[in-house]
């Protein structure tokens, strides 16, 4: 049985040359921006090869995925853009690509991100019919991803509470996805309402994939939410099952925990802690199984619907284990 991994070994040579051709649409007026996002692509490099969801979707509709390549292309960009503005939405400026100021980085990452998923669409496998429609996702994506940004960015640990994270996650993780899944929907020819279910799956599992960065943040040691003060919803969870003592300490952490490692170890223990967990597991298992019911309503061609239904599992494993477990 085949996986998103398989299907990307496949056409991996494939998406390389959408994206070259997209960045070839550039012209040759624009050599510098040309280098800049070569420069940016290379520096981004995607440790799961997510590339190839608007391939399954397409060949969840179609029974082929190849036709939906361009859109691949508008995958790679969109997130190499968006994972290096988070980087500097976060403060860290030390992840700048090679060869490239921040300043340079900051444009390379705008063309990447918001001129060139449009170019993306100038392929000659995207009829013209439906260009502007799957415009419309990539500019309407582009707001509602920003928002979403913003709300994680203003989140306020004393009035924390499950919609307003939901919300953020929503729209900085949910959005790319949703606008990449009905973009394949709609190039597949499906009607409006088809089209709207695969932009919600999209948005589920965007959710669903946040959680899943989330955990690796704390399994791969990294600790940079506990570094950069971001509200996670695994924190959102801890909040909401402590008692009002342990909740005032574990707002005395968060705010420590930016400078000091024992502080970020403090709170750390407290976010794995068993009650946490279960919290945190079970709102996962609600994600997930919103996820199967969006699939499920859908239907369409079986092998590429268990892609999506191993992809749902990977995002919503528990991954996270208290210390205090036996």
């Amino acid at each position: 049985m085949k996986s998103y991994v398989d299907l990307h070994r496949t056409f991996a040579a494939d998406i390389e040359a959408e994206v070259a051709a997209t960045l070839a649409r550039l012209g040759p007026a624009a050599p510098s921006v040309h280098g800049a996002v070569g420069e940016l692509l290379r520096h981004q490099q995607m440790k799961y090869p997510l590339s190839v969801l608007p391939l399954v979707v397409h060949g969840a509709e179609t029974g082929s995925p190849a036709p939906a390549l361009p859109l691949s292309a508008v995958h790679v960009l969109w997130w190499a853009s968006a994972c290096y503005l988070d980087d500097l939405a976060d403060g860290d400026a030390t992840r700048t690509p090679s060869g490239l100021g921040v300043h340079e980085a900051l444009l390379a990452a705008i063309v990447a991100g918001h001129v060139l998923p449009l170019k993306a669409l100038e392929s000659p496998h995207v009829p013209t019919r439906v260009r502007g429609a799957l415009a419309e996702e990539i500019l309407d994506c582009a707001i509602i991803a920003g928002e979403g940004q913003l709300d994680d960015i203003r989140a306020d640990m004393e009035t924390m509470s499950r919609d307003p994270v939901v919300a953020a996650y929503r729209g900085k993780s949910g959005a790319p996805f949703g606008m990449i899944t009905a973009m394949a929907g709609r190039l597949a020819g499906a009607d409006d309402e088809r089209t709207d279910l695969w932009r919600e799956f999209g948005y589920v599992f965007g959710i669903l994939w946040q959680l899943f960065n989330d955990q690796e943040d704390i399994t791969s040691g990294r600790n940079e939410d506990l570094l950069n003060g971001t509200v996670t919803y695994l924190l959102m969870c801890a909040v909401r099952e402590a008692s009002p003592e342990v909740r005032k300490r574990i707002l005395e952490l968060h705010i420590a925990a930016r400078t000091s490692a024992a502080s970020g170890a403090a709170l750390a223990d407290l976010l794995l802690a068993p009650s946490v967990l279960a919290r945190y597991e079970s709102d996962i298992a609600e994600f997930r199984d919103d996820a199967y019911r969006i699939l499920d309503k859908l239907g369409g061609d079986e092998a590429h619907l268990s892609m999506l239904r191993r992809l749902v599992d990977q995002a919503s494993g528990l991954y996270l284990r208290s210390p205090l477990a036996p």
